[in-house]
């Protein structure tokens, strides 16, 4: 049986790489501090609608100012915040890791022609880009977008799938790939196909949020194509 011509979106933070003691996370709240002088409220992403950095930095400068950004306020904090990033790998770069298998799974399926490969991060790209090319994940061959210009994580989504249906293709299934639980909503309210990628803890979070089918990681790739082909979208989970 050939295999179905496939659409593997992927996020980014907790799916393809991590950071130990949410380093990056205290980058983009030790950025905001720097530059504005105010404690950042808080690295638990859940607190904030949406789960997506332009609606974090937008309820964050609300909070504090009582007032919308400013024009080129994210481009100025996105600068900085990258240097972060990028500082933070040099000096430290074994704090910042792949999930196991990660960058060899990616770079076996742009390898292989029934599958095209996107990225669909609520982060902004430029940070999922230092991230990815951190572990060794050339984006040049994947389309990628981010939370630039976008409030929502479905909005993120919709813009990869308009780039990949933009010649014409077609595809036999869809499927993101994500670590958390608002992933798991996203991709239910979208009625998308979706892998898990979560161990022990995690693995039951989003087995309790309705995931189907969910992977530990990347090193056993024969069960990740195998996972991709059986993932089905979430269910409601009373």
């Amino acid at each position: 049986m050939s295999t179905p011509n496939t659409l593997v979106i992927f996020d980014v933070d907790g799916t393809l790489v991590y950071s130990i003691d949410k380093r990056d996370s205290r980058c983009f709240a030790h950025t905001y501090e720097t530059l504005y002088g105010r404690p950042f409220p808080s690295i638990d992403w859940r607190r904030y609608p949406h789960v997506n950095d332009t609606t974090i930095f937008k309820s964050v400068i609300a909070e504090h100012f009582d007032r919308s950004i400013f024009h080129d306020e994210i481009d100025h904090f996105l600068a900085h915040y990258s240097a972060q990033l990028i500082q933070q790998r040099e000096e430290t770069p074994h704090f910042f890791l792949e999930v196991p298998g990660a960058a060899a799974a990616v770079n076996r399926l742009i390898d292989l022609p029934a599958y095209t490969l996107a990225i669909a991060t609520g982060g902004w790209q430029r940070p999922a880009e230092i991230k990815l090319a951190h572990i060794g994940i050339d984006t040049s061959e994947m389309i990628i977008y981010g939370a630039d210009g976008k409030t929502t994580r479905e909005d993120i989504i919709e813009a990869a799938l308009k780039e990949a249906h933009q010649s014409g293709q077609t595809y036999d299934k869809i499927v993101y790939i994500g670590d958390a639980i608002w992933d798991v909503q996203t991709t239910r309210r979208m009625g998308m196909d979706f892998l898990g990628v979560g161990f022990r803890d995690e693995q039951k979070i989003l087995q309790q949020a309705g995931a189907l089918h969910i992977i530990p990681d990347f090193n056993d790739f024969d069960l990740f194509i195998n996972y991709l082909t059986l993932a089905k979208p979430p269910i409601l989970v009373a």
